[in-house]
Parts: structure tokens; sequence; C-alpha cells
């Protein structure tokens, strides 16, 4: 078995903006496993705001390439054990991997990942097209660019409210907005009616990822359900989002992956709360990867390979929302 990195700058169509963020290059790293008949490919992006460089995540890597070289396991989840008391600190590392050993492993199953899982694909969520902050006639202009079937807003801006009304006089969509952590519980109380008779379909994160009083009196009185995202980010933030907010948007680079994921997922129902999986500015590597969770999930943001001009690989590809999932077994993703 090899352990490989591959680097890219992925290159997007727009600057992207969020509340605390602006891009328009987002740096990433692909992981491949290899050995003589197979590779499996796995991947994760630099993060300022987590602290994460394409630098200390192969940094991390190399720390367990003994261990993964070594093969030792049997199955990407007990690649996962193995290497988390060394990867613990550094999720977006452990995520590359795992998704790579995923993909390594469903491919060895002669399966697609999502049957490996024991998964039908009968039924799945559409996803959002995600547009970022920005002017509105430039945000206007992106819907026009990419007619889409729901589209989530990046907010936090002193205009958010102007800004979803005229946006709505463009198109018929789904709307989710997106605070990034921007609001007060106040404001979100008292757009949510608002936001409600526009067609938004639910709220992410309007509040700071420690304003749990905050979020107790946003849960009691929002006319919309509260989705979790910064405030969800590891498995053992799960329970403690239960009674703060409706779901979970679980991020596979936050969590460690989609092992990880999986037992995230699983909770989250168990405790009746929707749940969600969410992308960053991904190739088709990553986006891959989230696909094969659709069947257990109510919403999912994986847009990512959409927003860039320059995707080094081909995986799952989209028709107005709908996710069409690669012929070839494991996540599907490959390297051009």
């Amino acid at each position: 078995m090899q352990l490989i990195f591959h680097t890219f700058d992925l290159h997007l169509k727009h600057t992207f903006t969020i509340a605390h963020d602006s891009r328009d290059v987002q740096p990433t790293l692909i992981v491949e496993l290899r050995d003589a008949q197979l590779s499996g490919l796995g991947e994760a992006t630099s993060n300022p705001y987590y602290g994460i460089t394409i630098e200390n995540m192969i940094s991390a890597l190399d720390g367990v390439r003994n261990m993964v070289e070594g093969k030792a396991y049997q199955s990407a989840e007990e690649l996962w054990a193995l290497v988390n008391p060394l990867l613990k600190d550094n999720s977006f590392a452990q995520c590359a991997l795992d998704e790579a050993a995923q993909d390594y492993f469903a491919k060895k199953k002669h399966q697609k990942l999502y049957q490996s899982w024991g998964l039908s694909a009968d039924h799945l969520p559409m996803t959002n097209f995600t547009i970022g902050i920005d002017t509105v006639e430039k945000m206007v202009s992106k819907m026009q660019e990419l007619p889409w079937p729901i589209y989530k807003i990046k907010l936090g801006t002193n205009e958010d409210l102007r800004i979803v009304q005229e946006l709505r006089k463009h198109t018929d969509a789904i709307f989710r907005v997106d605070a990034n952590c921007a609001w007060t519980a106040e404001q979100t109380i008292e757009l949510s009616p608002k936001l409600k008779k526009l067609g938004v379909e639910f709220i992410e994160q309007p509040l700071a990822a420690d304003d749990i009083e905050g979020m107790k009196k946003v849960f009691a009185a929002s006319q919309l359900p509260i989705i979790a995202d910064e405030s969800c980010i590891l498995e053992n933030d799960v329970k403690k989002c239960h009674g703060l907010f409706h779901g979970v948007n679980i991020k596979l680079t936050k969590c460690g992956g989609p092992t990880a994921a999986l037992r995230m997922i699983s909770e989250a129902k168990s405790l009746g709360m929707k749940t969600m999986v969410g992308c960053m500015t991904e190739s088709s590597v990553g986006i891959s990867a989230i696909a094969h969770l659709l069947p257990l999930l109510d919403y999912v943001d994986m847009d990512g390979s959409l927003l860039i001009s320059n995707d080094p690989a081909t995986g799952v590809t989209f028709d107005f929302g709908k996710v069409i999932y690669a012929d070839s077994n494991g996540t599907g993703a490959i390297l051009k």
C-alpha cells in the first residue's frame, strides 16, 4: 500500500464571500491509497478559520504513514480507529485519508460506496447551489448563470432581508439562508417570519457557536427550523445541539471523514433531528464522497465542484439539483 499526496489550487468561478471569509483560490489536498490493483481517493481543503494548511495536513499524514502503508487493518473503519489517536487534532487530514480508505475498500468489494454501507439510492435529496455574499446585482447574475431548484444564500450583512427580498423577485426556487454566526438571537427571531414568507426553508447557524443562551431563545421562538454548522463539528457536538437546533449540518472535513459522519448521522436521527451534510469548496473527489451519504440525509449542500473552474477530477454529476452517481465503484471519483 502506498500513501500518495496530490495538491491543487482550485480556482473559483467567482469570488466567494461569506460572513468571515472571502477567496478566489482554494488550495486542496487529494490523498491516494494505492496498491498493485486498486486506488482510493480522498480530499480535504485548507481552511484558515480552523488553522488548516496543506503543509500541516501532509505533516500529520506523514506521521501515520507507517501505519497506513503497513496495512494492519481490513476496513476503512479499522484504519480510522488506528490513526485517530495521532490525527485527532487534524480532522481535515483524517477526512482525506478516510475518504480514500472508504473508496478503496468499496472498490475491493466491487461495490459503490453507498452499497458497501448497505444503503439504497432510491430516494435522494437534491443539492442546493450556494450564492456567496456580493452586491445584489451580482448575486442575481449568479442565479441566472445557473438556474437551480434550491439556493443557499450566504448572509451576514447590514442588508440581509433586502437581499433575500430582491433575489426572490428573480426565482421561484427554494431558499436556504446561512448567516455563518453573524446574527444575534433578536435578529434571528425577528427575521424568521419575514424569511418564511419569502420561501426560506431553514436558517443555518445564525449565532456564534458558543452562544448557548441565545440559541435557546432562537430555538423556542424562531418560525423557521435552525440548522447547526459551526456548533456541530465533532461527534460529541451532536448531543450538545439537541434542544438548541432542529438539525445538524455535518462537514466531513471537520468531523474526520465519512466514518465519523455515519456515526453522527445515526445519533442525530436517534435524537429526532434533521440531518444534513455540507461541503467545502472541494473538487469532485470530496464531493463524490459526500454523495454516498445521501440516502441517510434530509438536506445536502454539495455544490463545491460547481463553484470551481479547474476541477482536477471527475465523479458525481448534477442535473438541476439531482445527483447522478458515476458508473464506477467506490466513490466514483477519478483524477483526470
